[in-house]
């Protein structure tokens, strides 16, 4: 296994085993670099905080909730709509952030009546929302205001309205991926069994670490009714504060992101019995094989296969055209989170692109292991790279685009690397089948840009043709194309609309009525 070692990060010993080159027939014990430690002293890490893990990733997702930080304002702002987390419910959650925005003062005589103060006005401000939610952050944590003590008196004097506190200051974990574990134990034990919902299907599932970034949830949620499968909660992506309350009558959770809710799961499988299945809504073969499992769970595999011999037939020509468009185009697969390994082969395999790094910024070892697992030799794989180290692998590596979050995303543009937003996407959904075309237009898009390509060029010195048309996409893209694949008949470009998710809502189900007692599914 070759240690990388960064030119930048030559003063900072620590960072050589942090990064890693997958060589040839290498297993995992022999290409895997540290992951999940605290952060180097002297590394600029760029990763969230715990509190950032449990209220942006987690918490605020939840749409019918107020979400409320007890902490200085710059906390909630940071973690206020850098994720496209959508809801039916027109977003109530997206437009409005709240926080008690606590002054120095505060932290010199206590913050708990402005907190009890804070929440009484939210609740009078929007009288509809009856929910609320309560992040801890260091500032209020390291001061001991007890939030717990507030909480139960304004659910006193409010007798309608309820309230979840979440204890995690940005101090309760490595990264995020804190955050993650400590909200996932906090609702299980505050509130989950103590709302009991109704049944309205003979299958019934948890969905679980799912977001709704730009309507995955949504397309999801198709699937499954069209199979005539209960959702019974989502947690927490346009999910209901009272539904996940009933989290613990499901048959089943579906598990989508296992690094941000495999506690969730695990604790309602010990608890209540919930037997626990692993998905994947990314890619055509990954999301058919999740459908055909969860199908098998329930004895209903033909409802599977009808949905996705349609999908498939429907799509798979769409996203034929682009691979055979971006086959060969070098990829940084630098997504943070559990992306990192949904993602890794499928984009390979299904959009024929080559991965040549992988990094992740809060990610357990486990998540390394899966991605460093699915793409392909020579990769260099890295744990919480900073701005510099991204900076010279992009220089390095020399990749046609990368797949990130926004701060990353942006360094790269200014040296003229393309990136789509791997968190909170471009144009997506880009779960589902028509979601995985969607996402290889993106790809195709930012890499056969004009104006990218013009970007590079210098007039005052740089050699041009001028006896050319102008470089459209076709051109760029279909160069060194076969004239076979160029007028297939078969393969087309990207047909769906602007909106692929609001149409979904109105869709009539016709399994979804529960079957009589003893009947035949």
């Amino acid at each position: 296994m070759p240690y990388h070692t960064f030119k930048v990060s030559e003063c900072i010993p620590e960072r050589t085993k942090h990064a890693v080159v997958k060589g040839p027939g290498e297993d995992l014990s022999m290409a895997l670099p540290l992951g999940y430690l605290n952060t180097i002293p002297g590394t600029i890490s760029e990763r969230g905080c715990a509190y950032c893990g449990a209220k942006h990733v987690i918490g605020t997702p939840m749409k019918d909730v107020i979400h409320i930080s007890h902490g200085p304002v710059g906390c909630t702002y940071d973690t206020w709509q850098t994720k496209r987390y959508i809801s039916d419910n027109d977003n109530f959650q997206l437009k409005n952030t709240f926080a008690t925005d606590m002054k120095e003062k505060h932290i010199v005589f206590g913050a708990e009546k402005l907190l009890k103060q804070n929440m009484i006005e939210a609740f009078k401000a929007f009288p509809k929302i009856k929910r609320m939610t309560i992040y801890q952050t260091c500032a209020s944590a390291l001061i001991g205001d007890d939030i717990d003590a507030i909480a139960a008196e304004v659910m006193e004097e409010m007798p309608d309205v309820d309230i979840f506190v979440c204890n995690s200051p940005g101090f309760g974990g490595p990264s995020q991926s804190g955050g993650h574990h400590k909200i996932n134990i906090a609702w299980i034990n505050q509130k989950v069994g103590n709302v009991e919902p109704e049944i309205t299907s003979d299958y019934v599932i948890n969905y679980v670490g799912e977001y709704n970034i730009q309507g995955d949830q949504e397309v999801m949620q198709d699937y499954f009714k069209r199979m005539g499968i209960q959702i019974l909660s989502t947690f927490t992506g346009n999910g209901s504060y009272d539904e996940l309350r009933g989290m613990h009558r499901a048959h089943l959770n579906v598990l989508e992101c296992a690094r941000s809710a495999e506690y969730i799961c695990n604790e309602l499988r010990v608890r209540y019995g919930i037997p626990r299945l692993d998905i994947d809504g990314f890619g055509f073969e990954a999301l058919s094989a999740s459908l055909r499992k969860i199908g098998l769970f329930f004895g209903i595999e033909d409802r599977a296969e009808a949905i996705i011999k349609e999908e498939t037939e429907r799509w798979k020509p769409e996203l034929d055209w682009y691979k055979e468009r971006l086959k060969g185009k070098r990829v940084c697969l630098w997504p943070g989170g559990s992306k990192l390994w949904h993602w890794a082969n499928a984009i390979h395999e299904e959009m024929g692109v080559d991965v040549v790094s992988v990094y992740t910024k809060f990610g357990h070892q486990g998540d390394m292991e899966k991605g460093i697992a699915r793409c392909e030799e020579g990769a260099l794989a890295i744990d919480d790279p900073n701005e510099l180290e991204g900076l010279e692998a992009m220089e390095t590596l020399k990749p046609d685009i990368i797949f990130t979050g926004k701060r990353p995303g942006e360094v790269a543009k200014k040296i003229r690397v393309p990136y789509l937003n791997a968190h909170a996407y471009h144009n997506g959904p880009y779960k589902g089948y028509e979601g995985w075309v969607r996402f290889a237009r993106d790809i195709y898009n930012a890499i056969y840009s004009p104006i990218y390509h013009l970007s590079g060029l210098d007039i005052s010195k740089d050699e041009f043709d001028t006896d050319v048309q102008f470089a459209t996409q076709a051109r760029l893209s279909d160069a060194g194309l076969s004239e076979e694949v160029r007028s297939s008949t078969t393969l087309r470009q990207y047909t769906g609309g602007f909106d692929s998710v609001t149409k979904l809502r109105e869709r009539d189900y016709p399994y979804m009525k529960k079957q009589p007692e003893g009947a035949k599914a």
